[in-house]
């Protein structure tokens, strides 16, 4: 493969995140990089390509560097692989959020739901008295989903707290299980579910790509593929880049 492609976040507080923008865009830029990262006070969010080499150093320099003097050991780290760069240049942007939810009872850095590894996933989405949700918009779901996941059906991360409070209750779904492509959303939506009163809220450690990365297509409860926000389109199991006669149905 040509590429290298990081898809990387953590939530941490980072109060000098305006001081950060320039000296990460500098990194980014000395070692070629494209794609786009979020800053924001609650942490870190983003998709790279570049590399082998490239990356590698990258995530060093996050996780050990300086910059973020440690603040980064966290992080949720997904590696994927690209025949052609997916993307046409780089964004380095200042955000209020990492991923826009507009509610400040989300708060991952105060709670969150219990995380669940992929090979245990099937056997609590299986198990009775599960509520299964799919936390991404619309046009993801319909590109793929696990059997028997609830489509929200929003438009926009943000809508999930009217689907929450037109459809769910905590004192009828004891047990929530919940994904999205890579744990971030997720993280968020769990941490809102908990400021409302749910009890038990899980979520998909590392997401939908960690999923289909580990777990064998035999043994996967994964349908379609997982659309991504770059020129791959989407992905299928063992991170494959999806058919080129694919389309979307837009």
């Amino acid at each position: 493969m040509a590429y290298k492609v990081a898809a990387f976040y953590q939530f941490a507080p980072l109060p000098d995140f305006r001081d950060l923008h320039q000296p990460l865009r500098t990194l980014c830029g000395d070692l070629a990089l494209r794609g786009s990262v979020l800053l924001a006070h609650e942490g870190i969010n983003g998709t790279l390509a570049g590399s082998a080499v490239a990356i590698d150093e990258f995530v060093a320099t996050l996780r050990h560097g300086g910059l973020f003097r440690g603040r980064l050991d966290h992080l949720e780290l997904k590696f994927s692989a690209a025949l052609a760069m997916p993307f046409g240049r780089l964004k380095i942007r200042l955000k209020k959020e990492i991923v826009t939810f507009g509610d400040a009872a989300a708060d991952p850095t105060r709670q969150v739901g219990i995380y669940v590894e992929p090979k245990d996933w099937n056997d609590l989405i299986a198990s009775p008295g599960t509520v299964l949700i799919d936390t991404r918009n619309a046009f993801e779901v319909a590109i793929g989903t696990f059997e028997g996941a609830i489509d929200p059906a929003i438009a926009s991360f943000g809508q999930f707290k009217e689907f929450t409070a037109r459809h769910l209750d905590p004192a009828r779904d004891r047990k929530i299980a919940m994904f999205c492509t890579g744990g971030i959303r997720c993280e968020k939506a769990s941490s809102y579910l908990l400021s409302r009163g749910f009890a038990e809220v899980y979520h998909l450690k590392g997401g939908i790509l960690n999923y289909l990365e580990q777990v064998a297509e035999a043994e996967s409860r994964w349908r379609g593929e997982c659309f991504v926000f770059d020129e791959r389109v989407a992905l299928g199991h063992g991170l494959r880049e999806r058919p080129a006669e694919y389309q979307l149905n837009e």
